[in-house]
């Protein structure tokens, strides 16, 4: 089973906080382990255990050394070192997406080429325990939709290897592009691996969003500052896609009309709920259409990539729409001597809606030589003969149509 998560970064957020937390919410810490000693065995030892901050509960964890020396790892042969490594696809395409944005920043940070980053900015073994450890724990947890609030990064100054730093770092602060951010409170409360897994790995949403909440993990940062939280949290639950979903749209005057029959059927094969297209008027009074997609949260990214994929557009607009659903089944009833399935649509125990399944219609006209209409009209008498109408009670029904 697929799950959500969010994230409250509103105490700051730190790579082993934030995988203090999901262990916390119920990630295997041996397949934490497992996963970090594919990338570099033997180097480091993870120590859960349970602290308070401010007076309250929480996870803390300790990514220790356990080697005598560390190999210097530039950009480059960390890039092959996590490539190369065992973890699962999915794994493995997370981390190399947050070691990416982090080695990205810090090379503007720097004035540098990527390839010329070295082993401080992203290759020290506890950042790579960190964001291994993560993306191994949302493998874990089967979360495919990841989402966080606001982050507070802190204010003063900082200590570092540069020498004594405004908060946020730099790192950090171009990190934080484009991401809604407070202070927080003083000191540093963000460190750059701690946001380069928010902004590679979790789209941003200000509130927690509607889910069927099952637990959750708060994870504890070293510092038990007074009268605040250091934690970071992550509640975790089942998608409430019943609930809610996106709408993505784009305005499209460039493309060959031929295509768009294309385009629609392969946002339906990625998981759209629904895909269509609105004609409009652009400036200069271009004819053009608007595409809108109707995503689950759980499927909104690889839409989005299907859009940018399947059209020339150059940008998506998107918004949460509230979704009411009926329930919904299959039966069947015998149609000019063959066994048509009809979709039934149900609530409170009662037929809302009874239609016939379309694509079988058409097969059937097709085969008998029919008039497609012939077809759905004695389909529509035929779910009417067998009592399938609005109001009557809901027979047992199929949760899948037959092939």
């Amino acid at each position: 089973m697929s799950r959500s998560a969010w994230v409250d970064a509103s105490g700051g957020v730190a790579g082993d906080m934030l995988l203090a937390a999901l262990l916390d919410a119920g990630a295997s810490l041996e397949a934490v382990r497992a996963a970090v000693e594919e990338v570099i065995p033997g180097e480091v030892r993870i120590v859960p255990e349970q602290v308070t901050r401010a007076g309250l509960r929480a996870l803390r964890v300790r990514v220790l050394s356990a080697a005598d020396d560390h190999p210097h790892r530039a950009w480059p042969g960390l890039r092959a070192l996590l490539t190369g490594a065992g973890l699962p696809g999915q794994v493995r395409d997370r981390v190399l997406s947050v070691f990416t944005r982090l080695a990205e920043a810090e090379a503007r940070v720097h004035g540098v080429p990527i390839e010329e980053v070295h082993f401080h900015e992203v290759g020290s073994w506890d950042s790579i325990a960190d964001v291994v450890g993560v993306c191994s724990a949302l493998h874990d947890l089967a979360v495919t939709d990841l989402a966080a609030g606001p982050v507070a990064l802190g204010s003063g100054r900082v200590s570092t290897a540069h020498g004594l730093l405004p908060v946020p770092v730099p790192a950090v602060a171009e990190l934080a592009a484009g991401r809604r951010v407070l202070a927080g409170g003083e000191g540093e409360l963000a460190t750059p691996t701690g946001m380069a897994l928010l902004t590679a790995l979790a789209r941003e949403r200000p509130r927690l969003p509607p889910m069927r909440l099952e637990r959750t993990g708060v994870g504890a940062g070293s510092r038990d500052t007074p009268g605040r939280p250091n934690t970071v949290r992550v509640f975790l639950g089942g998608p409430a896609e019943e609930a809610e979903a996106l709408v993505l749209e784009t305005n499209v005057d460039d493309l060959d009309p031929r295509a768009w029959p294309d385009v629609l059927a392969s946002l339906l094969r990625e998981g759209a709920l629904d895909a269509w297209l609105v004609p409009i008027l652009m400036k200069k009074g271009r004819p053009a259409h608007t595409l809108c997609v109707l995503a689950p949260p759980a499927r909104a990214e690889a839409l989005r990539a299907e859009v940018f994929r399947s059209t020339s557009t150059l940008g998506i607009r998107e918004r949460r729409v509230g979704r009411t659903v009926l329930d919904r089944g299959w039966t069947d009833a015998d149609v000019l001597g063959t066994r048509l399935p009809i979709k039934i649509g149900h609530r409170g125990g009662v037929i809302v809606q009874a239609t016939p399944e379309y694509g079988h219609a058409a097969r059937l006209a097709a085969a008998g030589g029919l008039p497609l209409r012939a077809v759905l009209a004695a389909a529509a008498a035929a779910a009417h003969a067998a009592g399938l109408l609005p109001g009557a009670p809901v027979p047992r029904l199929a949760p899948d149509p037959p092939a």
